[in-house]
């Protein structure tokens, strides 16, 4: 049905070479019966007029059939300001996972999606405990289209809002992630936005929701509807004091402050983190329910002493999951554990294998460079399981 409204506004505007104005396109919509949001999935795929609120349904024929070497510098210069971008393949509808779990928070940011209100929203947590995967499957829930952008300290304005690109001898300007996701009304996923310096300051008009100008072509972008932002970081924007994420920055105030609302995810109960394990097992063909129970066990007690101060590390969800998948590899729990554990410093490594040999009877002890430790974690009091 919505397929066939779409087709009828085409047809309302088929012969018109001039271009129309966007209120005129909404009115013809809205006589169809098509929502705000159903009229723009049509305009977004028109060509812009080059003045703001004016589109073309047909392409001039000056613009089709000028051979490209004639075009004076300003034609080209005008040209550019039209272009959307060169692939949109980094947006899309996300897959469901039948290996995710809903816990938390997930709930929160299904109901933010599903408003379809802009409401940026920042989750911030430790790493490898589901953020991002619980931001993808919430969209993918919803059924939104969904970019998600990767940041480093190298990040900047070119990077998110768009810039100049040589493709095929011809100088054209293409939109960023940012951009692209606006005009199509979707969810931006800001992954590890505190990795960013302060060239990010130039989101701070997008996370108010206003339209943004082009400054290298003069062409300004209103948000779709739909359109929202969701940063995740590690920190909550304050720097790592510990020292654990060492490449995390202090985020300007207010930059952060334009978030409506925060979420602080922690690492997952020990009942959610098992359905999670044994999920994952049956991805891999892993049929080891009572080594899920162990792995459990022991990331429960690593957590504990770690919140405690009494270690400097802590074993993620993520890397119990790469535990399980080790597993399905080498069918050996002991090997499983040492081949995931070996980013940790051998002191680290040694007091947690020792522990879980605590815990797992079977487990046969690994031989480990010997490590300079007062009180390893395999000394202090575990409780029977």
């Amino acid at each position: 049905m919505t397929e066939n409204k779409e087709t009828q506004l085409r047809e309302k505007f088929a012969n018109e070479t001039a271009p129309v104005r966007r209120k005129d396109i909404n009115a013809a919509g809205a006589e169809l019966g098509m929502s705000e949001y159903e009229v723009w999935k049509v305009v977004k795929t028109l060509l812009s007029a080059g003045k703001r609120g004016y589109f073309y349904f047909k392409a001039p024929a000056t613009e089709v059939s000028a051979p490209a070497e004639k075009l004076s510098a300003a034609k080209k210069f005008k040209m550019a300001t039209t272009v959307a971008s060169v692939v949109d393949d980094e947006i899309y509808i996300p897959k469901a996972d039948p290996t995710y779990v809903k816990w938390g928070e997930y709930k929160t940011v299904l109901s933010v999606i599903e408003s379809g209100h802009f409401f940026p929203l920042y989750i911030s947590g430790m790493s490898g405990n589901g953020k991002t995967f619980m931001v993808e499957q919430a969209t993918a829930k919803a059924k939104r289209e969904y970019i998600r952008v990767q940041i480093s300290p190298e990040t900047d304005e070119d990077d998110l809002i768009g810039g100049f690109r040589l493709i095929d001898g011809e100088t054209i300007f293409q939109k960023g992630p940012v951009i692209k996701a606006m005009e199509r009304g979707a969810i931006l996923l800001i992954d590890e936005i505190d990795r960013a310096t302060n060239k990010i300051m130039c989101l701070q008009g997008v996370l108010e929701g206003n339209p943004v100008l082009l400054k290298k072509t003069g062409e300004v972008i209103n948000p779709a509807p739909g359109f929202n932002v969701i940063a995740t970081a590690n920190t909550k924007g304050r720097g790592s004091d510990d020292g654990r994420y060492s490449a995390a920055s202090i985020i300007d105030d207010a930059f952060l402050e334009r978030f409506v609302a925060s979420i602080d995810q922690a690492y997952a109960p020990s009942n959610v983190e098992k359905t999670i394990l044994t999920k994952h097992a049956a991805k891999y063909d892993v049929d080891d329910s009572e080594f899920i129970e162990k792995l459990v066990s022991w990331s429960t007690v690593i957590r504990k002493t770690f919140e405690d101060d009494a270690i400097d590390e802590v074993v993620s969800t993520r890397r119990l999951c790469h535990i399980v998948k080790t597993h399905s590899v080498f069918n050996d729990r002991s090997k499983s554990i040492e081949l995931c554990i070996n980013r940790f410093d051998n002191e680290t490594k040694t007091a947690f294998l020792d522990l879980y040999t605590k815990i797992d009877e079977s487990a046969e002890p690994i031989a480990t460079e010997e490590a300079n430790t007062d009180t390893p974690l395999s000394e202090q009091e575990v409780a029977p399981f």
